[in-house]
């Protein structure tokens, strides 16, 4: 796996991984972005650039150097974390490309992560919905709607090229923080049995390396969660009563202590979910017990 030091993900440089398909990375290295975020220039003659990233005067210069000249024929924004959408602007008025994609969305977000609170400042000139597309020379690229991470969360397929750029929602590196109460589980869940059930031939995430056998780590990431799932089940079998924090140092014994918030998180969704089948309840002080 790649780190933020690898010299084949060097910040700032085009990297051209496809026929059509080329990747800028951003200089936002973190425990939550890892090496940082991708963002991917579709096309040859004329192009859409996906998840322009952070407002980063850097990296805008990047991107423009990438782009070179050439026109842009739309911004898109997979979700509205600030680590992926508030570069829109500023590139849209540098290129005079539209901004499309996601819906905006302006929930508060309570939970640990200071560089993925939502971008308030995300207005788009046109929302795709499932299904639709935007299109420019020799590359198509269709909308599908994948809510989970976020609510508002949108994969790109490239027609021509079998592949599918997931932004957030499967990750090259590790699953994604589902937090509530934008973040929901059997949202997250059902998204995931739609890419298990589509025939893309490579992801192109936000974060971390192309993947190259999409449906076994779709698969991969299901099972993951439906063991984490039976693990808090059991946990609350044998402890009755408890609170996350507990839960989260069993469960992630081994994890960086840092990212203990985000697990929890992560762990209040599966909970919500399992409230909603009715199996676990929430009592009213912070803990959590089955039904």
């Amino acid at each position: 796996m790649a780190t933020a030091h690898d010299p084949d993900m060097p910040t700032g440089a085009l990297r051209q991984i496809s026929p059509r398909v080329g990747r800028v990375l951003a200089p936002n290295p973190s425990h939550f972005t890892y090496t940082g975020t991708q963002t991917y220039l579709v096309g040859t003659t004329d192009l859409a650039v996906i998840d322009p990233g952070p407002d980063d005067a850097e990296h805008i210069a990047a991107l423009l150097s990438a782009i070179d000249g050439r026109p842009v024929r739309a911004i898109l924004c997979t979700h509205t974390h600030r680590d992926h959408s508030p570069a829109a602007r500023p590139l849209a008025d540098l290129t005079g490309a539209p901004i499309i994609g996601c819906a905006p969305l302006t929930l508060e977000d309570d939970g640990p992560r200071a560089d993925a609170a939502f971008d308030a400042t995300y207005q788009p000139d046109r929302i795709l919905g499932d299904g639709e597309q935007v299109a420019g020379e020799g590359w198509t690229l269709e909308a599908v709607a994948t809510p989970g991470h976020t609510s508002n969360h949108l994969c790109f397929a490239l027609v021509e090229e079998g592949a599918l750029l997931t932004g957030d929602h499967v990750m090259g590196w590790s699953t994604s923080v589902i937090s509530p109460p934008d973040g929901d589980m059997a949202d997250y869940m059902r998204s995931m049995q739609r890419l298990l059930d589509r025939e893309d031939a490579v992801y192109y995430p936000a974060h971390g390396d192309a993947v190259d056998n999409p449906r076994r780590l779709v698969r991969g990431m299901m099972g993951h969660r439906k063991q984490r799932e039976g693990q808090i089940v059991r946990f609350l079998e044998r402890n009755g009563a408890s609170h996350i924090p507990d839960m989260v140092a069993e469960m992630y014994k081994g994890v960086d202590p840092r990212l203990h918030p985000a697990a929890g998180r992560s762990v209040l969704a599966h909970l919500i979910d399992l409230d909603g089948r009715g199996i676990a309840a929430a009592i009213g002080d912070g803990r959590w017990q089955l039904r």
